[in-house]
């Protein structure tokens, strides 16, 4: 930047110290970069706000015989086998795990989220077809205590909405199944969506498949099961998995708790209310104090309070 400001005729000369003064300033960082998504759903509030009642008044919910269940599924869980053997951890020396691998295929974790209780189902193969999917949900829902309503949380896959799932959910609920007025896909999920049936589908907004609780689940999966994770075969990956989730059902299971509200948070939310939403972990921000005015425009509202009491002082 300094070299294109010093090239440019028009242009005050200006020294790499002053330019990053003024940056720093405005708090403006041109080397980095984040990627972002667009909301292409014109409804994405309005569905984020249903979804996170379910998780607020799940337990409210659940002791009025409705249940809350959220399920996706976690692909590509590859089965790595360390070249060499892994060194444990020593007095002052980290763990040192091989960089070279051997791979033994992959594996996909379809699991159910029961919201109110934290515990997990789940359904463990080689692909994630719709077949697949229909045949989980047809082991979790013999699998759960008989209860008035169930509403399943899913994302906008489309096995979430093939006619294997119509066909079962209208089998669960004494529907009339007609394929041919469940052609297309608008067809099928609005089947899916009504709220009258015993068993209602809840699809999360496109580009919102965060607001499914077990996508936080997975992350835990991840952390303690597959990121240090050495296994010789198949059989051995599917074995240690297994107990892996019996153990986590008996000892660790538990719900989340769900501090998102559906609010869409900016930065030019009061301060008082942002440090509050950090509290609770609904939002984040720099914890680094600004120095200086913004440069190149107005500071934020709490910024600008503190200005102005600064000024009458």
């Amino acid at each position: 930047m300094t070299a294109a400001l010093r090239d440019h005729t028009r242009a005050r000369a200006m020294s790499r110290s002053t330019l990053w003064r003024i940056l720093d300033d405005a708090d403006l960082k041109p080397h980095r970069s984040v990627y972002w998504l667009n909301r292409h759903d014109p409804a994405f509030e309005a569905k984020a706000r249903d979804l996170c009642d379910l998780y607020v008044n799940a337990l409210h919910f659940f002791q009025q015989g409705r249940l809350v269940i959220c399920v996706d599924e976690k692909t590509g869980m590859q089965i790595l086998q360390r070249k060499y053997p892994t060194q444990l951890a020593q007095p002052g020396k980290p763990e040192k795990r091989e960089q070279e691998y051997i791979r033994h295929g992959v594996r996909v974790l379809i699991a159910s989220f029961v919201v109110p209780t934290g515990q997990v189902l789940w359904h463990l193969g080689p692909t994630r077809t719709s077949e697949d999917f229909a045949t989980h949900l047809a082991n979790v829902h013999h699998q759960l205590p008989a209860m008035q309503r169930y509403d399943w949380v899913v994302d906008t896959l489309n096995t979430h909405w093939s006619l294997e799932v119509c066909r079962l959910m209208a089998a669960w609920c004494d529907l009339p199944f007609d394929p041919k007025a469940l052609q297309r896909d608008i067809q099928r999920r609005a089947f899916l969506s009504d709220p009258t049936p015993k068993h209602v589908v809840h699809f999360t907004p496109k580009h919102g498949s965060w607001l499914n609780q077990v996508a936080l689940w997975f992350g835990v999966l991840a952390r303690r099961f597959l990121k240090r994770g050495d296994f010789c075969s198949v059989d051995a990956f599917e074995a240690q998995l297994l107990d892996y989730l019996d153990v986590y059902n008996t000892h660790y299971a538990h719900p989340y708790r769900w501090t998102y509200t559906g609010q869409p948070l900016v930065r030019a939310t009061p301060f008082s209310q942002t440090r509050r939403q950090q509290q609770h972990g609904r939002a984040w921000f720099s914890p680094r104090p600004q120095r200086f005015e913004r440069a190149f425009y107005p500071p934020r509202p709490y910024h600008r309070s503190a200005t102005r009491l600064t000024m009458d002082l």
